[in-house]
Parts: C-alpha cells; sequence; structure tokens
C-alpha cells in the first residue's frame, strides 16, 4: 500500500476582537454602553472598559483634551484592570457628551 503524504494545511491567523473599531457612530456607541450596563451586573470594571472602547473610538487624545486628563492616565484608568476614580469617570463621560 502506498504512503500517504500528509496536506500542509493553512493556518489560521486571528487578531483579538477591538470593539472599538465597530463603533462609528454616537448611535451605536451609546447602544454600546446601555448593553454594556445591562451585562454588567454591577461590575466597575466592565463599565471602565466600556467606556474605554467607547474613548478610543472617539479619539483617546481628544477625549484626554476634552477631560483634561493625560492619556496615559485614561488608557489605565479604562482598561478595565483597575478601579478608577469616580471623578475621572465623570470627567471622560463629560468629554463623550
Amino acid at each position: 500500500m502506498p504512503k500517504t503524504i500528509p496536506k500542509k494545511t493553512a493556518k489560521t491567523r486571528t487578531i483579538p476582537y477591538d470593539a472599538a473599531a465597530q463603533l462609528r457612530t454616537p448611535k451605536e456607541m451609546a447602544a454600546y454602553l446601555e448593553a454594556c450596563f445591562e451585562e454588567a451586573h454591577g461590575d466597575a470594571a466592565f463599565i471602565a472598559k466600556a467606556l474605554g472602547n467607547i474613548a478610543r473610538a472617539k479619539g483617546m487624545a481628544q477625549v484626554a483634551r476634552d477631560s483634561g486628563l493625560s492619556q496615559a492616565s485614561l488608557y489605565k484608568s479604562l482598561s478595565g484592570e483597575g478601579s478608577p476614580d469616580f471623578d475621572t469617570i465623570l470627567k471622560v463621560v463629560g468629554a463623550l457628551g
């Protein structure tokens, strides 16, 4: 019986999902934030991450200017890893409109 040579299979390339890339209009951003509030079940870090995604979609540099905060502190505060001050959240929400 002849030997079969295994076919080379193409490797599947994956990339991380980026919610910010999908948020193009204020209406989409509002719907996304509303859905996140429904799913958060009291998880403040989840909401902070959602605000971070919206801020990245709008442009973090612009949000930083409008909020009076540095980009670095926004990235850190809205990463979902920490617990941002409520003052920071209010400034971000104000900057996002």
